[in-house]
């Protein structure tokens, strides 16, 4: 378990029972890119689920299927391919070969993203989040399990996410509850 992990637990109670870890071949052969280390550690400790009546962990082939990495992945990029012939996309986005990959969703609709580059290391990719407008976006330069961590202990604030994120008390409820 990663130091972000153990930071995560300590602050989010996971669930009892997890469900069975996603088949991360074909997850990653669906994507077409490697998952990061730290995210397979996460969703094989905790599965999918709601975190802080707010956030929505997305996890690959989830019964669930609002809250399933490969739908919304899949959805969030032709959407946004469509947004982005009349709006301005994100500067990290006016290389060629770069994606974004969703991984976490809110009930308010803001997205949060794999920043994935040509030939990146998958264990550092960058967090993005973007508003429900679709305008704004912000950056964090580290792993899921950091960013979350962070942001539950309250060490970094979002300007996009809603300001009632985080809960004073966390709770995580699986997706196979909901």
């Amino acid at each position: 378990m990663t130091l972000d992990l153990t930071r995560l637990v300590e602050l989010l109670t996971p669930p009892q029972n997890t469900s069975c870890a996603p088949d991360w071949t074909a997850a990653e052969a669906a994507l077409r890119i490697a998952l990061p280390t730290d995210y397979k550690e996460l969703i094989e400790t905790y599965g999918a689920g709601f975190i802080d009546d707010y956030l929505l962990l997305l996890e690959p082939d989830c019964p669930n299927n609002v809250y399933d990495l490969l739908e919304a992945s899949a959805e969030r990029e032709k959407a946004n391919d469509s947004l982005w012939q009349y709006e301005d996309k994100p500067e990290e986005m006016g290389t060629a070969g770069n994606r974004l990959i969703c991984w976490a969703t809110t009930d308010n609709g803001e997205y949060l993203y794999w920043l994935v580059r040509a030939d990146d290391d998958p264990d550092s990719r960058t967090v993005m989040i973007n508003s429900a407008s679709g305008e704004d976006w912000e950056r964090y330069d580290m792993t899921v399990t950091c960013f979350l961590a962070a942001a539950l202990a309250g060490d970094i604030r979002s300007e996009i996410l809603w300001d009632q994120f985080p809960l004073p008390h966390h709770q995580f409820r699986p997706a196979r509850e909901i």
